[in-house]
């Protein structure tokens, strides 16, 4: 892979990334993070295989943590030492997925999973 000059975000323009495009994730300790939570394991492993899908096919790898009924990734590019473009990126493509509702969306041929706590897998904001 050739390397990039990636631009490092300073701590306040990383704040202000966040509250304006990702304002469920926070920064700490040089790491954009975010928890998902889950309804259970099947949701919890749902996310993870997601977020591996995602990361993989971006190569660059998040730092998670899985318990039983949530999920928490932590983006930072390990290479450039700090949050670039990268890490938003990839959080923005993680929070469009993980967080898509079709059942919400007008006019979609997608229902939705059902309010039946038997088959919810994710707890949406």
């Amino acid at each position: 892979m050739s390397k990039i000059n990636e631009k490092i975000y300073s701590e306040q323009e990383i704040e202000a990334k966040l509250i304006a495009e990702l304002p469920n994730w926070i920064f700490e300790n040089n790491w954009i993070r975010r928890k998902y939570k889950t309804s259970g394991w099947k949701g919890t492993m749902m996310v993870v295989n997601t977020v591996g899908h995602l990361a993989e096919a971006a190569w660059h790898h998040p730092d998670l943590t899985v318990s039983y009924a949530f999920v928490i990734v932590k983006l930072t590019t390990h290479s450039a030492k700090g949050i670039t473009d990268k890490d938003f990126e990839l959080a923005k493509k993680i929070e469009e997925v993980v967080q898509w509702q079709p059942g919400l969306q007008e006019g979609s041929p997608f229902e939705g999973t059902p309010s039946d706590p038997r088959f919810k897998y994710i707890k949406y904001d």
